[in-house]
């Protein structure tokens, strides 16, 4: 009865004062018919909110969506199934989902007296041009009578998570040069799980010699295993993306850092298709780069953020080991910058930069006489600069093309 009371209407409410106004009023003119009226008007929101606060339900939600994982602008199919485990009730209930603004408007749908064991399944669509982490729920309720004296609202909890991944463009191959590490028999070639120092033993193949085979691993397996004296040949990337707050200009989607993360995005899916083993590097990394395929390292784009660092932290780059490729997406840079980015070219083979012109993303336009990719170049780089209105694809082609080696290689917009 208190739940009902507290979801009385204005309506309702005015019932309820309009009854006793007319009940005081008859009381004090003698009107025995007046105060009948003004019964009647304050039993009827009190009777409904005693009906409609005496409605139990157990409600039970599950969602899932297709995809979990989806990219920026890409639309998700989210099923929400909601089940009734507690008693019968009539009347209609209003059932509005939680969603974030940056996924769009809440969807709302109109329920019918619910039974026992009832169970129904309601499907809509969200859309983000963000990238991010979402939670979808928990799901509310509203109760009405049929006078709309009464509103009662209840919350049924349970969420999901939609990861939303930054865009990525489509990157044209290029002459990236260097990028392989490691010595042995194999031509470059991905592996399902591990790395290419878990394997030491492989299935006897025709031609190779007896003195190879590892007696002790072929009657674990049952047929014949050979030593691999050598490693196989493994193509290694390391993508480094510059997430300082001082590197970038501009706020939300139209800022330079929300360019920069679309860039890394779009490198890590260009050389992972061309099967190199990805790794992600970030200014404020302090261990081995992040790994883990494609998909999880633009998982961790989707939710990454700016760190308030002066410079990059170069301790761990000897650690993503010698050779290889590197590159970098970068805002703006100084000396000291530089220095540590002088020391990742020292411990890789090819190193590429991507470097923002952020001043253009401050409002101001590109100044030729100032060349963000000058210092790069002395330092052992091939660099090109970006600006907002350029076009991803054609800086990278300009980048690793044969004649963008030693030169600055500006975006053709």
């Amino acid at each position: 009865m208190r739940s009902g009371l507290a979801g009385l209407t204005l309506r309702g409410r005015a019932f309820l004062a309009a009854g006793l106004t007319a009940i005081a009023c008859a009381v004090l003119l003698g009107q025995d018919s007046l105060v009948r009226i003004g019964a009647l008007a304050v039993l009827l929101p009190l009777v409904t909110a005693y009906v409609v606060g005496r409605r139990r339900y157990q409600l039970q939600t599950a969602r899932i969506l297709q995809p979990a994982l989806a990219r920026a602008g890409e639309t998700v199919r989210v099923s929400l199934e909601v089940s009734n485990r507690g008693g019968n009730g009539a009347g209609a209930l209003l059932m509005e989902d939680q969603v974030p603004l940056a996924l769009g408007a809440r969807p709302r749908f109109v329920l019918q007296g619910l039974r026992r064991e009832w169970r129904r399944t309601v499907s809509y669509s969200v859309r983000s041009d963000v990238r991010g982490e979402y939670s979808i729920g928990p799901l509310r309720l509203t109760a009405n009578d049929p006078f709309g004296l009464l509103q009662v609202r209840t919350t049924v909890p349970g969420s999901a998570t939609l990861t939303v991944m930054p865009r990525t463009v489509h990157l044209p191959r290029g002459n990236l040069g260097g990028g392989w590490g490691g010595s042995g028999e194999h031509r470059p070639q991905a592996f399902a799980s591990g790395s290419a120092e878990d394997v030491t033993v492989r299935e006897y193949r025709r031609g190779d010699e007896l003195r190879r085979v590892h007696w002790h691993s072929s009657a674990h397996a049952g047929q014949l295993m050979v030593r691999k004296e050598e490693q196989p040949w493994e193509a290694r990337a390391t993508v480094l993306l510059d997430n300082r707050v001082r590197s970038h200009r501009g706020r939300g989607l139209a800022s330079s850092f929300e360019f920069a993360v679309t860039a890394a995005a779009s490198l890590v899916a260009h050389l992972d298709e061309q099967g190199y083993a990805v790794q992600l590097a970030t200014a404020d990394s302090h261990g081995p780069a992040a790994r883990g395929g494609a998909a999880a390292l633009l998982e961790r784009l989707a939710v990454l953020g700016q760190v308030n660092q002066p410079s990059f932290t170069t301790q761990w780059s000897s650690d993503a080991g010698t050779g290889g490729l590197v590159v970098a997406v970068l805002g703006s840079v100084d000396d000291e910058d530089v220095a540590a980015l002088r020391q990742w070219r020292h411990h890789h083979a090819t190193a590429l930069a991507l470097t923002l012109d952020v001043d253009q993303w401050a409002g101001r336009g590109p100044d030729p006489s100032r060349r963000a990719t000058a210092p790069l170049i002395g330092a052992g780089w091939r660099g090109a600069e970006v600006g907002p209105d350029d076009r991803l694809d054609r800086a990278w082609l300009e980048l690793t093309s044969k004649r963008g080696r030693r030169t600055t290689a500006g975006a053709t917009r």
